[in-house]
């Protein structure tokens, strides 16, 4: 059965997010609060994760994988940013929206969508998130969690463990999380073309929503 650690949303236990990163390092899939809503984390760099979370989302390779960043020194070093792109992430980050950006050649291809060599990137704005990216010092892969025919993504921390307690090495647990995922927002042919309407709000980069 999954683990289940209780983090305070503010100030997680240094102790626990030390355990939760050994966890991960060591091929873990873990279910971890965000900004926005839980998502599905794991090592960026083991296949098996990403099939995984492959499995519980029942996706297939043409979705959009995420990598989460603690800022956007990492990001620039994933993906290739230019100077408006850098603008549009400095003045949204961190926040609740997902960037699709051309991967740079250092990312593994089993991580990119298969036809674009595009990767999602996000840089969260939550306590646990950012102290475990800061212990781990590189970024998570990750996938919001939301089961194959579900609306929304799962939200309580003792539902996820019960019914992905085969699936899952981890859940954290750190108070009430968002129930809309990201905002996914493709800057990749330049000019921002809006994926998904999700928590970030999207007036800002001259989108409408509907």
């Amino acid at each position: 059965m999954a683990q289940l650690f209780n983090l305070h949303p503010d100030n997680p236990q240094p102790r626990l997010i030390r355990q939760a990163a050994d966890i991960l390092r060591s091929g873990g899939l873990a279910a971890i609060p965000t900004d926005c809503a839980y998502s599905l984390v794991g090592h960026m760099g083991d296949a098996q994760v990403l099939e995984r979370i492959r499995r519980i989302r029942g996706v297939d390779a043409q979705h959009h994988f995420t990598l989460m960043c603690r800022d956007l020194s990492e990001i620039a070093s994933l993906a290739r940013v230019d100077n408006t792109q850098f603008r549009l992430l400095k003045s949204a980050t961190p926040g609740a929206y997902t960037f699709i950006l051309e991967a740079t050649r250092e990312l593994p291809r089993r991580m990119l969508h298969p036809k674009r060599k595009t990767i999602g990137l996000r840089v969260p704005d939550h306590p646990v998130v950012s102290s475990l990216l800061a212990e781990l010092g590189e970024p998570l892969l990750g996938s919001t969690l939301l089961l194959p025919g579900e609306e929304l993504p799962l939200t309580d921390a003792d539902d996820i463990r019960e019914r992905l307690q085969h699936e899952l090495d981890l859940v954290i647990e750190a108070g009430s999380c968002g129930t809309r995922p990201t905002s996914v927002i493709d800057l990749s042919s330049g000019e921002p073309v809006l994926i998904r309407a999700g928590a970030g709000d999207v007036s800002r980069f001259g989108l409408d929503e509907s």
